[in-house]
């Protein structure tokens, strides 16, 4: 017989020790265990935590981009910053709009209310449009009719997040006769996504006759 003998495979590595030892080591093996499963924990939620604060600057960062708007011919400062457009932008897109709708003839209607609806919102675009199909419906049953319509400089241009109000004043033409009205007109818009979107056209006060 040789000086040593071979440990059989398969024999219980708890055979021959104390009862204490395998108590110990299952201890010893739930400890383990739970480290693990608390540092998986404490991992999981780190990710969780770096993932939010990632989200949270790319947010920011999107809402502070500014988006560079410049027309053709155009100049001046026309951005917009998140969803906050610059003085300037509001100022160009409140003439385009005034040129839109209020001055137009049997021969531009058409295209220009065309072009009006492209800014519309969704939620407004019905109720535009069945607006602008009255006008036309009037310019076709008076085929010389013709308007036009200016911004007044001896009133304000009032700037609220959601609503222009532009003082004007309009000149309607029609069979060579010229009458002229002063009133207010309503631009209701929103800023979606770095946008512009128009969700309000009205006119107000529009009673008093010029002469």
């Amino acid at each position: 017989m040789g000086l040593f003998q071979r440990k059989e495979a398969g024999t219980d590595p708890l055979l021959g020790k104390p009862a204490s030892f395998g108590i110990h080591r299952y201890l010893q093996g739930s400890a383990n265990l739970f480290e693990e499963n608390r540092l998986l924990k404490a991992a999981i939620a780190g990710m969780f935590g770096v993932t939010a604060v990632l989200g949270m600057v790319i947010y920011t960062t999107n809402q502070n981009a500014r988006t560079v708007v410049v027309p053709f011919g155009a100049t001046g400062d026309l951005y917009v910053s998140g969803n906050k457009p610059s003085q300037a932008y509001l100022v160009a897109m409140t003439r385009n709009i005034v040129g839109l709708s209020g001055t137009y003839s049997g021969y531009s209607a058409d295209r220009q209310f065309q072009e009006l609806l492209g800014l519309a919102h969704p939620s407004a675009y019905n109720a535009m449009r069945d607006s602008l199909n009255g006008v036309l419906d009037d310019l076709a049953d008076n085929p010389t009719l013709s308007i036009a319509t200016y911004i007044r400089n001896d009133q304000p241009v009032i700037w609220t997040s959601s609503m222009i109000t532009v003082p004007v004043e309009k000149v309607r033409v029609i069979g060579g006769v010229i009458r002229k009205f002063r009133g207010n007109l309503h631009i209701g818009y929103a800023i979606e996504n770095g946008r512009f979107w128009l969700t309000r056209l009205s006119e107000e006060q529009f009673d008093a006759e010029t002469h």
